[in-house]
């Protein structure tokens, strides 16, 4: 119950923030929930992450896209992600994911000639967020499973970033490294 919650937290945020043309807090948005994701190994958080991040990327470059009916667009979006609350509500798991499924089909048809850039967004969003997962500690081949992306994909974006300086994977400096070892030979 707790973690239904939290998603349509989640998902009314979204609304909220694409209401808004509030790119930036949609990419955070984002980040956080494949943070949950990662933590709790829950595909749908995966999905709705890449959504979320894919609708921080068109909303960013709106304007170089030249969508026409933006905010009807928005509307569709908004549409289809309070359809998926009711259901979640009514813990139809099945209809949520439909609708969700929605979401993605009505951003990816936003005009026909930006198909095909939509589309490398979601290829994108899938390997962006593949490398958040990966960052949490779940193996690249399980990460790679899970968002449909091939480990090649996923080690080529990951050589290009550098993990190290995550905060998640930061070590202990030297001096502080050797403390801890002197506190435990002692």
């Amino acid at each position: 119950m707790r973690e239904e919650k939290h998603i349509i937290e989640i998902l009314k945020t979204t609304q909220k923030a694409l209401k808004q043309n509030n790119s930036s807090q949609l990419q955070e948005l984002s980040n956080k929930t494949i943070h949950s994701a990662s933590i709790y190994q829950h595909t749908d958080l995966v999905l709705i992450a890449i959504l979320i991040y894919s609708l921080s990327k068109i909303s960013m470059k709106r304007e170089a896209l030249k969508i026409k009916n933006y905010s009807l667009f928005v509307e569709k979006i908004n549409s289809s992600i309070e359809k998926a609350i009711k259901e979640l509500r009514k813990k139809d798991y099945g209809n949520f994911l439909k609708y969700l499924k929605e979401t993605r089909e009505k951003i990816t048809n936003i005009t026909p000639n930006l198909e095909p850039y939509i589309k490398e967004v979601f290829k994108k969003a899938s390997i962006n967020k593949a490398s958040k997962i990966y960052e949490h500690g779940i193996s690249l081949e399980q990460t790679a499973k899970l968002l449909g992306v091939t480990q090649w994909e996923l080690v080529d974006y990951i050589g290009q970033k550098q993990i190290a300086d995550e905060p998640y994977n930061l070590s202990a400096n030297i001096k502080r490294r050797a403390e801890l070892a002197l506190k435990f030979l002692k």
